[in-house]
């Protein structure tokens, strides 16, 4: 060892150990380097010993890229407006672009879009597009593909959950084949970060204006080359790419919602990454030489939405008899093992920004009691249905609520759906259901999506016109400190009067096979740093 590198022997001990642990990507350069300097390196020491170890690496392109996922369906498509399940969200960031996304530091960065700008009122916005981007069959990129891509999801007779994001717009015009202004009936400042949402992609135009999805031609760093919905897909390099990354020869994308099968097929090499870590055998797979674990917090939520148009949920008081009846700490910690946040029944995180300090609900069914009685009730009977495919141990989750609940006079009995159609068949169409939202990048995005009273996804079928009217204030609000009690006010709405028990936000737990290397940084948005492996990761 170098002078610059010298230590006693605990000193010695540390270096060795994050010295691995950098050239594994388990330890980021700011741990790396407080870890070194508490070891006695010098700061100078510890910068190159990191360049060294770590950031000396650079990718390299080559090989075929095996993932294993979680929560894939037979009725799985390509209709950008449709997508529901995990499967079609990784996929589509695979093999679709968007105008922007969110980074693997979680911030807001270019995709189809160079740049961006606003009128001082937010009304008015212009995309810049990228002027080497092209599709997978070689036609250019331009201003008419990002217009028709967008107003797919727009108009009267659009079918795509993504409508009521676009509301606001009112017109989307060319400037130029690589520029489009967007014209809204109100200021707002989300925009950017909207076109990140994942059903939001770039799609070709047809002659007459329409978007092409049918084809399965996309922008992004693969082409598919066989798609097999809910089973298997294979996809190859798009010469195209005009970004960075995308360093696969090909990719395999098999659906495993079975998490033994997933977990198997990790262990003995058949896949390169899983989606979804079992988190009951996580702390043995993590002592596995060959295998890394990623654990990212996130804003990611476990819903279980009661439809409020549906007895006996309409009654406010059942609802607040069941928030009441669940143990979030207790779940966390056995079904979790830890790896997650008590949720307050209010859809924002702590990982998120305008996150309201509003007093935690706690275990209480002296409370519950309290809320049936007011409801006229002594006790409650009702059904909740999960699937494993949505979450490993959903099940298992919703049967420990059940025992929880018990101790309130309240029978909770778990059904257990098929995991092949639970999105077709379950979501949105039974009345009590557990859910897994993936993370947002704001609190608007959430609420539009799933909150706001005529919502494709309002999966409790809650309306309250104060929350309505909040929301379409705080849109337009540049004021932070305003926007902020905005969103708080609304928080506590949900919370107090709202349809969806919020028992916790989920850390995103998957892991590939130790060759398989990533950047220092890991974007919450979703599962394989924002469903961005395949365009992000490299082999070693």
């Amino acid at each position: 060892m170098s002078n610059k590198f010298k230590s006693d022997a605990k000193g010695t001990g540390v270096l060795e150990r994050i010295s691995a642990a950098s050239r594994r990507n388990r330890i980021s350069r700011r741990e790396f380097m407080v870890e070194a300097s508490s070891a006695g390196m010098t700061i100078a020491g510890a910068s190159a010993l990191w360049a060294q170890n770590a950031a000396a690496e650079t990718p390299k392109a080559g090989g075929t890229y095996r993932l294993g996922l979680h929560d894939g369906n037979t009725a799985d498509q390509m209709d950008p407006g449709k997508y529901q399940s995990v499967g079609e969200i990784q996929i589509a960031h695979s093999h679709r672009s968007y105008l922007t996304e969110i980074t693997s530091e979680n911030g807001l960065g270019p995709d189809m879009a160079d740049a961006w700008s606003a009128t001082p009122d937010a009304q008015v916005w212009t995309f810049e597009l990228n002027k080497n981007a092209s599709f997978h069959d070689g036609r250019p990129f331009t201003a008419k593909d990002a217009i028709a891509s967008l107003n797919h999801h727009r108009g009267d007779s659009t079918t795509s959950a993504a409508k009521v994001l676009l509301d606001s717009v009112t017109d989307i015009r060319a400037d130029g084949d690589h520029t489009i202004v967007i014209e809204l009936n109100q200021g707002f400042a989300d925009l950017p970060w909207v076109m990140t949402d994942y059903h939001l992609t770039m799609l070709p135009a047809k002659d007459d204006g329409t978007a092409d999805w049918e084809s399965g031609i996309g922008a992004g760093p693969y082409r598919i080359d066989n798609h097999q919905p809910g089973v298997a897909s294979t996809l190859g390099r798009h010469d195209g790419w005009h970004r960075e990354g995308g360093y696969f020869d090909n990719v395999e994308i098999t659906v495993l919602n079975d998490p033994n099968a997933r977990q198997t097929a990790l262990v003995t090499g058949e896949v390169d990454a899983i989606s979804s870590v079992d988190l009951k055998t996580l702390a043995l797979l993590s002592r596995s030489p060959n295998i890394e674990v990623d654990n990212v917090a996130s804003g990611s939520a476990i819903t279980l939405p009661m439809f409020c148009d549906h007895e006996p949920f309409t009654d406010v008081n059942v609802r607040l008899a069941l928030k009441h009846a669940i143990d979030r700490e207790e779940i966390v910690e056995k079904i979790l093992f830890g790896t997650g946040t008590p949720g307050n029944d209010f859809h924002v995180s702590p990982t998120m920004p305008y996150w309201p300090d509003i007093e935690q609900r706690t275990y209480d069914p002296d409370q519950a009691k309290f809320y049936l009685k007011q409801a006229g009730m002594d006790s409650l009977d009702v059904e909740l249905s999960a699937a494993d495919s949505v979450l490993p141990g959903a099940v298992d989750m919703v049967v420990l609520y059940s025992e929880q609940a018990k101790k309130a006079g309240i029978n909770v009995r778990p059904v257990r759906e098929a995991n092949d159609s639970y999105w077709a068949d379950v979501w949105l169409k039974k009345p009590f259901v557990f859910v897994k939202w993936g993370a947002r990048p704001t609190p608007d995005n959430m609420f539009t999506l799933a909150y706001k009273s005529d919502a494709a996804w309002n999966e409790a079928h809650w309306k309250n016109d104060r929350f309505d009217e909040l929301l379409l204030l705080a849109k337009a609000e540049l004021n932070e400190t305003t926007r902020a009690e905005m969103y708080r006010e609304m928080c506590q709405l949900a919370r107090d009067d709202g349809g969806t028990i919020i028992p916790l936000f989920v850390n995103f737990v998957y892991a590939r096979r130790s060759n398989l290397r990533r950047g220092e940084s890991l974007a919450a948005s979703w599962e394989c740093d924002g469903a961005r492996s395949a365009h992000r990761w490299w082999f070693a």
